[in-house]
Parts: C-alpha cells; sequence; structure tokens
C-alpha cells in the first residue's frame, strides 16, 4: 500500500507536477496580454513604408470594478461607444478579464488613465500605420483589427511580421480582486522581424503619379503598371488605380473594399492582344535557328494579304493594306507593323505541339510562384481541343487569357537573354534588434526559353518598333527603347463587348542590354483605344523619370 501511495505522489509530483503548478497559477495569477509590435516593411532603399505605433487596448476585470454604472458612463464618452454594451461587459461574471475597446491612441488613452477607474486597466499594442496611405496598398495588403495579416505582403509573410506577445502577471485573490502586495511577472513581448521590399519607393511613386495621370486624361475603368528588373526577376514598382489608403479602409463597405484592396496585375486574366506577339516571333526565330523546316526564316517575306480565312473563318488585319504598307513584309516589320495575318502563319505553319511547347516554356498556363496569394495561373485552350482557328487567333493574342505579371515575365525572357526568371516582392527578413539576417531571397531562373541570339534578335526587332513603329510615342531621345503596343477588345460574360478594349504597352531599356520592363494596361479607355496612342506615353514618362532618378547617361 505504501509502495503504490509512494509511486503516486512521485506520478503527480515529477510527471503531473508542471501541469498542476500551472493550473494553480491561473487560479491566483491574472495575465494581462502584452502585444508584441508587428515588423517593419521598408523598401528596397530602406525607406520605411508600414511601420507599428504605439497604441492601447482598454481591458476590465469584472470583479476589480467597484462602480460599473459609472465606470460605464465615462468610458462610453471617451470610446464613444454604446454604455449598456460596456455595461454589460463590466458586470459580467466568470471570466477573469474582458476587452473593452482595442487599438486606441495615446490620447484616448491618457484620458482614460486620468480617470482612474477601478478595474479598468491599458495595455499597449501596436497600431499599424501606413507611411505613404494608398502608396502600394494592393501588395502591402492590410491588417485586421487585432493585428493580424488579412492581404497582401501582410498577410502572405504574417509569420515574420506579428511577433510574439508577452503578457504582465499579478497575484490576485479568490474573487480575482488585485493583491495590494502581490508579486508581479513580467514577460516581455518580442516584436515581429523587418521585410524588406524589392519595390523601389521612388520609382512606385513615380508610377503611381503617372497612373493618376493616366486616369484623369483617359477615364479609365482601371489603369496598372508593372515595372521590373528583367535581369533579376525583381519587382520594382506593382499599382493599380483605383486604390485605398490603407490608414483609412472603408471596412464598413466590404465590397468596395476588396474591389480596390485586390492586386488584379496577379489575380485578373485578360486578353493580352498583339503585346503576346513578342512569344510567336520568339518562337519562329528559335525554331528557325534549330532547324524546323516549318519555321520561316527572318528573311522571309510573308503574302501581302490582309485577310486569312481560317476554318472558314476571316482573320483582319487592324488596318485594310491600303497604299502596300504592308505589303512585302519580313518578321521584323510584322512586329513593327503588328500585323495579324503574319502571326496567324507563324502559329499555324509550327503548329499547336510546337506552340503549346513554347507556351509552356513562357510560363504561360501556370502561376510565376510570386511570393504572393492568390496569383492565377491564367487561361488555356486544352491542346487536345485547340482548333486551328483558336491556334491562328493564340498568334496574335485572342483565345488566351493572361495575368499582366504573365506577360510580364514571358517578355523580359524574350528579350533578356532567354532566361524565364521567377518574380519576388521581398528580398531580405531580418531582425533590427540584433541586426542579423534571417532570409535572404535571391533572383530564381526558372528555364530557358530561347537562346541568347534568339533573344538578341527579338530585342533589336521590338527596338525598330519603338523607332519607327506603333510604339514610337514611348520613345526616350538618346536612349534604346524597345517594346510592343496591344489592343484587345474585352470579352464580358462569354461575348465580345462593343466599343470595350484593354489598351497596353510593354517596354524596355537598353535595348541592347535590357534592365529595366514597364508593362501599362489603361483598362476601357474613353475615345482611343490603340494602346500606341493610349498606353505607350505613360510608359515613356517612367522611362524618362527612371534615367533621371538613376542619372543614366545617354547612348554617345
Amino acid at each position: 500500500m505504501f509502495a503504490v501511495i509512494f509511486l503516486r505522489l512521485g506520478y503527480i509530483q515529477i510527471v503531473w507536477g508542471s501541469e498542476l503548478k500551472a493550473r494553480a497559477g491561473e487560479q491566483w495569477q491574472r495575465d494581462l496580454p502584452l502585444r508584441a509590435y508587428r515588423g517593419d516593411i521598408v523598401d528596397t532603399n530602406g525607406s520605411l513604408l508600414a511601420t507599428t505605433q504605439t497604441g492601447y487596448s482598454v481591458y476590465a476585470r469584472p470583479q476589480s470594478v467597484e462602480n460599473a454604472e459609472y465606470a460605464a458612463e465615462v468610458l462610453s464618452n471617451i470610446l464613444q461607444t454604446e454604455k449598456s454594451t460596456l455595461y454589460e461587459k463590466l458586470t459580467k461574471r466568470g471570466v477573469s478579464e474582458v476587452t473593452l475597446r482595442r487599438q486606441i491612441n495615446s490620447e484616448t488613452a491618457e484620458q482614460i488613465r486620468n480617470c482612474n477607474i477601478a478595474g479598468v486597466y491599458l495595455a499597449s499594442e501596436g497600431l499599424r500605420s501606413y507611411v505613404y496611405g494608398d502608396l502600394l496598398s494592393q501588395v502591402l495588403g492590410f491588417v485586421s483589427s487585432d493585428g493580424t495579416g488579412q492581404t497582401g505582403l501582410e498577410a502572405y509573410y504574417d509569420k515574420y511580421l506579428q511577433g510574439i506577445n508577452g503578457m504582465l502577471l499579478t497575484e490576485t485573490d479568490l474573487v480575482g480582486r488585485e493583491l495590494n502586495n502581490g508579486n508581479t511577472t513580467y514577460i516581455p513581448a518580442v516584436n515581429g522581424l523587418t521585410l524588406t521590399l524589392t519595390i523601389d519607393s521612388v520609382i512606385q511613386t513615380v508610377a503611381e503619379n503617372v497612373l493618376e495621370l493616366a486616369m484623369y486624361q483617359q477615364s479609365p475603368q482601371a489603369a496598372r503598371c508593372i515595372v521590373l528588373d528583367v535581369t533579376t526577376g525583381e519587382i520594382l514598382a506593382m499599382a493599380s488605380k483605383p486604390s485605398v489608403d490603407l490608414n483609412n479602409l472603408p471596412r464598413d463597405d466590404v465590397e468596395y473594399l476588396m474591389k480596390y484592396s485586390k492586386n488584379t496585375l496577379l489575380t485578373d486574366v485578360y486578353e493580352p492582344g498583339s503585346t503576346f506577339k513578342v512569344l510567336t516571333a520568339s518562337a519562329c526565330l528559335e525554331e528557325y535557328r534549330n532547324g524546323n523546316p516549318k519555321a520561316f526564316s527572318p528573311e522571309h517575306i510573308f503574302g501581302s494579304s490582309g485577310i486569312r480565312i481560317v476554318d472558314g473563318s476571316k482573320i483582319s488585319c487592324w488596318t485594310k493594306h491600303a497604299n502596300g504598307k504592308h505589303s512585302n513584309q519580313n518578321l521584323s516589320d510584322a512586329l513593327n507593323n503588328s500585323c495579324n495575318p503574319v502571326f496567324t502563319d507563324i502559329a499555324l505553319s509550327l503548329g499547336k505541339d510546337t506552340m503549346y511547347e513554347y507556351l509552356e516554356k513562357f510560363g504561360y498556363g501556370s502561376v510565376t510562384g510570386i511570393d504572393f496569394a492568390g496569383e492565377q495561373a491564367g487561361l488555356l485552350v486544352p491542346q487536345n481541343a485547340v482548333t486551328n482557328g483558336d491556334l491562328a487567333r493564340i498568334g496574335f493574342g485572342q483565345t488566351i487569357a493572361v495575368t499582366a505579371l504573365q506577360l510580364c515575365m514571358a517578355t523580359a525572357a524574350a528579350v533578356n537573354g532567354g532566361l524565364l526568371m521567377k518574380p519576388y516582392l521581398v528580398k531580405e527578413i531580418s531582425d533590427p534588434i540584433p541586426g542579423q539576417t534571417v532570409k535572404r531571397f535571391t533572383p530564381t531562373v526558372v528555364n530557358r526559353v530561347i537562346s541568347e541570339e534568339t533573344s538578341k534578335q527579338i530585342a533589336a526587332m521590338l527596338q525598330r518598333v519603338v523607332d519607327e513603329g506603333g510604339g514610337k510615342n514611348a520613345k526616350v531621345e538618346g536612349y534604346q527603347v524597345g517594346g510592343k503596343t496591344g489592343t484587345a477588345q474585352k470579352f464580358i460574360n462569354g461575348a465580345l463587348a462593343t466599343g470595350k478594349y484593354v489598351s497596353s504597352f510593354v517596354g524596355f531599356f537598353p535595348s541592347s542590354s535590357p534592365k529595366y520592363l514597364v508593362l501599362m494596361i489603361i483598362d476601357e479607355p474613353q475615345g482611343q483605344s490603340y494602346g500606341s496612342i493610349v498606353a505607350a506615353p505613360y510608359a515613356g514618362i517612367i522611362f524618362r523619370e527612371i534615367i533621371n532618378y538613376k542619372n543614366i547617361a545617354p547612348l554617345e
């Protein structure tokens, strides 16, 4: 019997002891949470984008509240909350603490502190603040009222940003009243880590200002822009208008909030139109270089007719080919003139197997893998179901839907030497206190899509588009700029929408050794719809501002 008792005591003391000690502590200690400050978000140069200011939460311990009626009356006036709601919380039984209000500022906290209300306490916590309000709003995202990341990078990297909460333990009596001579234990909070982005806030500001100008001048439904480094895949700017002010979110209008806080450059798809011809031209040149007899040489002269009949359906060029403008065209001419029938000829000649091989190589039909939630893979007609008519239209950017980011990365691969890069938004996660880097992200090559020689050819042809063709409104004197315009009619509810277009331009510089790429999209501009007129000029402004910012010397 004594052996059983000793074994039982040993079990309680050694095995069960920690749990019983914790239970005992819960009975005579009350904990006041100390919220960790959420980590900062800075741009590539270390400029602050999002930070955490000192805020407060208001708690009450009902057992310690001496006059609930008075407390509810005073707090109702300060917190602008219904007195009855506060009174119900202040008189609640069976709980140790109740939360009266989260995230109040220092001024409001000071008012409550001066009232010296028994049983009511203040705990410091982080109050999320965004330095520039609506700058980069769809990328940064926002947090919930309890400081948890809800959208954007705030959500994707939440486990790094949120930190570890601490607590303040105080001894209480049997009914939960704090003991005057009781011990107090302080367990400090551990603040979150710092995110360093690839975003350059100067280029981001330029992009957003240009989008505002486009919204004013073109009156579109939306305007969007991406700026990236084609050699690394780093996103330097990513913006959409309209947007939301992260410091003043319309939380009472959920539909509006979700619509304009969504990063549509990753989540929405559209028909790219003629900007997609870069892929078709790249496939043609690469297959010719590899000896494919179905591929056309750079010198091949295409038929001058502006019409192709495919499976009984007519495919027309955007112009009627009057005055022989599109006669005797080679591939460079066709890119310069943006002649649809030529790219129809290329797609049909290469065949669906080869075309779909290049679609896959360039990343269409799959996500890019960017560090951001909600990215879409685009829409492709299944290869086993594609018709000649579908293939003909895919050649010039119809019957295919892509995200803006997919188009950027594919175009970058076509001109950067032939490498498809993985895009990324965060380049480093660090702990600012010891100054240590926790995680670092570096450029990642997904695959090689074309040879360096083909890439140089494509870049030179696209420079000619800006020098002589539809992209001339993006030209910057003294600098080598290449690019391609696009104008695509929108599909709404499965049918072509009359008079509704997406106008775009994708360009890069310097053409001889590409570094910066800009995609400009104007959704449903009013009046003119051609990308050459509507989108290209705004890309040109961004090019010039980058040149000034980076102090890039002109060609000699």
